[in-house]
């Protein structure tokens, strides 16, 4: 019997400038999605949730509110790009290039622009990407340049995290 120990995602050395991850999943945007995300931030601007309101705008229609479309794609890149990463160090040049409605379904692609080793952190490295979200209609939707702290492989932080069951092992 051969146990796989519980693992997802990229280590720092799996990286490589000039790859490309096309993230493998898609999230449509519910109604409920943006009108939770908009009461629980606190966002007042009625055209995230006022149909009225928004129709008399110029895109006619609620648009969704930015923050969660940019959680979400953000939300998407994490199994390629930051599953294994300790922090993120910073997000440059965020760029909202198309509007999103509900009932969209974001996708999200990376390419790896940079990848270094830390300097102080020698149990990780330094990983730069620019994301962008796609809508259904291969609309690019945002773009964004991240930076993450990526453990290396051998890095002991994200492992023997696993319980181990009182009643020994599954057979």
């Amino acid at each position: 019997m051969t146990v796989h120990a519980a693992h997802l995602g990229r280590y720092y050395e799996d990286f490589v400038v000039g790859d490309v991850f096309q993230h493998p999943l898609g999230r449509t945007i519910s109604e409920a999605d943006n009108t939770w995300f908009t009461l629980l931030t606190m966002n007042t601007n009625q055209n995230h949730f006022n149909a009225h309101f928004a129709a008399r705008a110029p895109v006619g229609k609620i648009i969704v509110n930015s923050g969660l479309s940019v959680a979400i794609v953000l939300g998407l890149s994490v199994v390629d790009v930051s599953q294994n990463a300790s922090m993120n160090l910073g997000w440059d040049e965020i760029r909202l290039t198309h509007p999103v409605f509900v009932g969209d379904t974001l996708y999200a692609e990376s390419l790896v622009e940079a990848a270094r080793e830390s300097r102080s952190r020698p149990y990780a490295g330094i990983v730069t990407c620019r994301t962008r979200g796609l809508n259904q209609d291969g609309d690019e939707v945002m773009s964004w340049r991240r930076s993450v702290l990526v453990y290396k492989r051998d890095a002991p932080h994200d492992k023997g995290f696993f319980p181990v069951a009182k009643n020994g092992p599954l057979a």
